[in-house]
């Protein structure tokens, strides 16, 4: 958790992040499905995986203070944020902001690749921890002594490609106990597996996971700032 001493002794004027975008919408996925959110994406990500519908974020953004992006948050005046990317963790400096939407009193989710080290989060915050599978061709990335790290609010996801990646989930969960440690989401890569088949493994199975659809695609498609 992130010193509180230490985010106080600094000004939030001085702390600064590069954003992609501040946007308002449905959440369409984890546990806040359907929530009304403020996404805050932020720009920059070391991986690249096969099937990211994010690549806009890699690159370019803008420098904005930590005030001046509470303040942008604060104009909707809605209580669910997530802060997601690219690799929202990749910015130092997204701890700050982490704790501080939680200061401000929002219900506060990051969204965050399994290769980055999640141990300076704020423990208000809810982590949506995605273990890549062997399909997004990062999988060597992921850091597992993340998982002890993760308390029972938090979410465990996989993005599932084909048939080896569903498999190699279920692995994961049986070896490591994923379910035991918090909320496990099945989630098929769009427009590459169909979701009907990615259920029928999952009953077939009996697995103790969550199946989801991205919710915003099936309203909107791919599109940026939705």
């Amino acid at each position: 958790m992130t010193d509180a001493s230490t985010s106080e002794a600094v000004s939030p004027t001085a702390v600064m992040l590069r954003i992609t975008e501040i946007f308002h919408s449905i959440q369409g996925e984890a546990d806040a499905v359907g929530w009304p959110t403020v996404f805050v994406r932020l720009t920059g990500c070391p991986l690249r995986c096969s099937w990211c519908d994010t690549t806009y974020s890699f690159h370019g953004g803008n420098k904005r203070s930590l005030e001046d992006v509470l303040a942008s948050v604060a104009a909707f005046n809605t209580r669910h944020v997530c802060v997601t990317g690219g690799e929202p963790l990749a910015q130092r400096a997204c701890l700050s902001l982490l704790s501080a939407l939680c200061d401000a009193g929002h219900e506060v989710s990051l969204e965050t690749s399994g290769a980055m080290d999640v141990s300076g989060v704020d423990a208000r915050v809810r982590k949506v921890l995605d273990l890549k599978c062997p399909g997004s061709g990062e999988h060597l990335r992921n850091r597992y002594e993340n998982l002890p790290l993760l308390s029972p609010a938090d979410q465990i996801k996989f993005v599932i490609a084909d048939r080896a990646d569903y498999l190699w989930a279920r692995e994961q969960c049986q070896t490591r106990g994923l379910p035991a440690i918090c909320q496990v989401l099945f989630s098929p890569v769009a427009e590459v597996l169909p979701a009907p088949t990615l259920v029928d493994w999952i009953l077939a199975d009996r697995m103790p996971v969550r199946f989801q659809l991205q919710l915003h695609k099936v309203l909107w498609g791919n599109v940026a700032g939705r």
